[in-house]
């Protein structure tokens, strides 16, 4: 099959999905119209259009946008910081059996107690600014401390064979068999733990009144019956959290693809 003829294929392929996904989202934006219609009561279910309005006009406004991005900083500082700790972690259990024995419960007890526990800990801990991301550190650490974890466990015996024949330093398997093998599992963990920190995140910051938040809006949307900003907002996260997602995937494919690349070079 030429080269063409697979680019075409793809190209195929990928409008095939394209309008998948559009009559989907199209499909439940009917429902939620019916639903709306059904209820009849905008002080409990708001239409998509008001919504849709209500963003618009908050589009414009800077307070909109200020609070979105400190929202944004907050749960990408405790996401990343609790990708990289939970994998870090992964990584010395599995090589070291006191590790493992020691940090475990730990890991046991962040995955079993509820959030607003966490929460309501964090406010008497630490300042109000810095609980929303300590909450989405808690939430994601876990998560990636166990799929790196169980990662590290499924590399194929026969590839650590072979590095041992072809005398492979630490590095070598490292790069070579290790990342590529425990990279699908690291790259799940974070699709998951990225919405938990924003559920999370975001309830640390309605909880808590973060100053300048998402939070602190869904919060004042709920104390003065304001369905229509309660919606606008919960929409918003939603997006953000995608984009983020989308972001952070294509940034660890792109330095994947490099380091794959470089190795190649040498």
């Amino acid at each position: 099959m030429s080269a063409d003829k697979c680019r075409e294929i793809l190209h195929s392929q990928k409008l095939k999905n394209i309008a998948i996904k559009t009559a989907v989202a199209a499909l439940w934006l009917v429902l939620w119209q019916l639903v709306c219609i059904a209820v009849n009561m905008e002080l409990l279910v708001v239409s998509p259009a008001a919504v849709a309005r209500r963003l618009l006009a908050l589009g414009q406004t800077a307070e909109f946008w200020s609070d979105s991005l400190r929202s944004l900083g907050r749960i990408t500082e405790g996401f990343l910081f609790g990708s990289v700790t939970g994998a870090l972690l992964a990584v010395v259990c599995r090589r070291y059996a006191f590790a493992r024995a020691f940090f475990s419960p730990a890991v046991t007890v962040i995955k079993s107690t509820p959030v607003a526990s966490f929460i309501i800990l964090a406010l008497v801990w630490l300042t109000g600014q810095h609980v929303p991301v300590f909450i989405a550190f808690l939430m994601v650490l876990p998560v990636v401390y166990a799929n790196v974890y169980q990662g590290i466990g499924e590399v194929d015996p026969k590839l650590l064979e072979m590095a041992a024949v072809y005398r492979m330093n630490r590095l070598q398997k490292v790069s070579k068999i290790y990342i590529p093998s425990i990279l699908p599992y690291f790259m799940a963990a974070c699709r998951t733990a990225l919405g938990m920190a924003w559920k999370a995140g975001v309830a640390a910051e309605v909880i808590g009144v973060t100053k300048d938040s998402i939070g602190r809006k869904l919060y004042y949307s709920k104390i003065y019956l304001e369905t229509v900003d309660l919606f606008a907002w919960t929409v918003t996260v939603i997006v953000m959290s995608l984009l983020l997602e989308k972001i952070f995937v294509w940034a660890v494919d792109r330095l994947s693809r490099k380091l794959h690349l470089t190795r190649r070079d040498k």
